[in-house]
């Protein structure tokens, strides 16, 4: 029987935070929500799961160190996109020694799948310099390492072009792929706040499914009901909205991610793993029609 844990979760009112506060919610944890929107729409709904909202933020380590006083576990996680890289690792930096100030037990740190491997990809490199400080740390930690999402295909840089009937990505239809749906990120994590010591000082990249984007397009084809075709975005065109975004693609398409999926998923068989197919048919594709309209 696993013993019920307060975990205070950063981020909490996004994609990944909200994914990991929900699955600890769902296995009986108290989950404290810290987030600079209390007001918000998520913030609201989080506490119809029954999460308790705090408001902080993590540039201010005085509302980190009081939100993380009296919890168990920490679920720490940055966002590149909206802070930007620099102010990510800033941030991230300052909410670690805030979990240390308040005597977290359990630092889980939210990084990206092979950000330890010399990528060149920026908001790659930005994460993995919070996980060198939070190893520097010496308070138990474990690094949390998801691949890209599927939900990425529902983003709002893609679901015009879906809604139109095309899978956009800016990769060669045939190159593989690893994904990770959000719901089992949040799974994951749970899962690592509940083996505590047996994870202490690991990193864990992990993935759901691997599968090209031509591939995709077909499962997609089949979970909306109509021809979905596949068009690879040249990276030029990438480049032009973003040299982060482009230097990952390029990456992905020359060398990937590289998660043993079917090793992870004996070693964490708790977490119900979704394929891209379950993932897809399990979706609510009637956000098509509403951003088609």
């Amino acid at each position: 029987m696993t013993t019920k844990q307060s975990v205070l979760v950063t981020g909490a009112t996004g994609q990944q935070g909200g994914a990991v506060a929900r699955a600890l919610l769902s296995k009986g944890h108290r989950v404290k929500a810290l987030t600079r929107k209390p007001d918000s729409d998520g913030a609201r709904q989080l506490v119809s799961a029954g999460a308790e909202i705090v408001a902080g933020d993590l540039g201010d380590s005085a509302s980190v160190v009081e939100a993380a006083s009296d919890v168990d576990t920490m679920f720490l996680m940055g966002n590149s996109y909206e802070a930007g890289m620099a102010e990510e690792t800033r941030q991230g930096i300052l909410a670690a020694d805030a979990a240390k100030t308040a005597g977290v037990g359990h630092l889980i740190y939210s990084s990206v799948a092979d950000a330890d491997k010399k990528t060149g990809i920026p908001h790659f490199e930005s994460k993995y310099l919070v996980e060198q400080h939070v190893e520097r740390l010496g308070i138990p930690y474990t690094i949390s390492a998801p691949v890209a999402f599927m939900e990425n295909v529902v983003a709002p840089w893609s679901i015009g072009t879906l809604s139109q009937g095309t899978h956009a990505f800016a990769m060669p239809a045939k190159r593989v792929l690893q994904l990770v749906a959000l719901a089992d990120i949040g799974a994951f994590v749970a899962a690592l706040a509940e083996r505590r010591e047996r994870v202490f000082g690991k990193r864990f990249d992990f993935a759901g499914d691997e599968l090209s984007g031509e591939d995709q397009a077909k499962i997609l084809s089949q979970a909306i009901g109509r021809p979905i075709g596949y068009h690879e975005i040249p990276i030029a065109a990438a480049r032009q909205q973003s040299e982060d975004a482009a230097l990952m693609f390029e990456w992905f398409d020359r060398v990937g991610y590289d998660v043993d999926i079917a090793a992870l998923h004996r070693d964490f068989q708790e977490v119900r793993w979704h394929s891209f197919a379950d993932w897809a048919r399990a979706f609510d594709w009637n956000v098509l029609v509403q951003s088609a309209t």
